[in-house]
């Protein structure tokens, strides 16, 4: 494993608007990137959170997929972030994993936010997925999965967790909460990019993106309400000895998760 470099984009989203989104990244991402290995977007970062699946939903050869790998080929980097996606007449909260070489793979959001009804437009994700990146199995998962921690319980070898999201400032502090204790439990590090700004429902969200090391200490927070784009660097020798150390992993319970 090489050490990486991680470049978290926390933004504001215009709600249903893909072609300002597309311009809005365009501007941060040429402004703010020089060197990097993986940059994350929020949750369903072409339109905001909304429920209006069919509206918004594009198939695997639309406009969002070409123009991350437009980008992965301009940054010579992987990119990713979650968009609407119909596939055989059903629509998933999807998120994209592309690679400069234009390879396009994807996660299924798994646990949809039943207070918002998106079981009732989104299908269910039926796999967990692990990405590799120069030398890193990284593991990727959307939103509400963060309250679920049998789902992400490292049985799968990771190194690195993200969560991207659209989570409101009112349920800021189970946010704040969760990503440092998924760290812990998972020895692993661990990344939450989530928006800022209101959507078209009113709902304020305040950020609070930020990295946490394998112990679960913050290791570099982005301020809350504003737009940043920051880059972090992940060391592999320290995730190594803190494994090495501290050997709790090799304690994990075993059990079968039913998807």
């Amino acid at each position: 494993m090489e050490n990486l470099k991680v470049t978290l984009v926390q933004s504001e989203l215009n709600w249903h608007d893909k072609a300002s989104n597309f311009m809005l990244f365009d501007h941060l991402l040429e402004s703010n990137i020089s060197e990097t290995d993986l940059i994350v977007l929020p949750e369903m970062f072409t339109t905001g959170f909304t429920m209006k699946a069919e509206d918004y939903a594009e198939t695997m050869d639309g406009n969002t997929v070409s123009w991350l790998k437009d980008q992965a080929k301009r940054f010579d980097s992987c990119i990713t972030g979650s968009a609407i996606i119909e596939e055989d007449g059903s629509y998933y909260n999807r998120l994209l994993w592309v690679t400069p070489d234009g390879n396009a793979q994807h996660y299924d959001k798994r646990h949809r936010f039943s207070l918002a009804g998106e079981q009732n437009h989104y299908s269910a994700g039926s796999d967990r997925k692990v990405f590799e990146l120069k030398g890193w199995k990284i593991f990727p998962q959307i939103c509400f999965d963060l309250r679920f921690p049998v789902f992400s319980r490292n049985d799968l070898e990771y190194d690195l967790a993200f969560y991207i999201a659209n989570w409101p400032e009112r349920r800021s502090h189970a946010w704040r909460t969760l990503l440092p204790a998924r760290a812990i439990e998972n020895q692993s590090y661990v990344i939450g990019v989530n928006r800022v700004g209101k959507d078209g429902n009113d709902v304020l969200f305040r950020g609070d993106s930020g990295l946490f090391d394998p112990l679960g200490k913050m290791v570099s927070k982005i301020k809350p309400h504003e737009e940043t784009v920051q880059t972090f660097q992940l060391n592999a020798e320290e995730l190594k000895e803190v494994r090495e150390k501290f050997k709790f992993l090799n304690d994990r319970d075993q059990f079968e998760i039913k998807l």
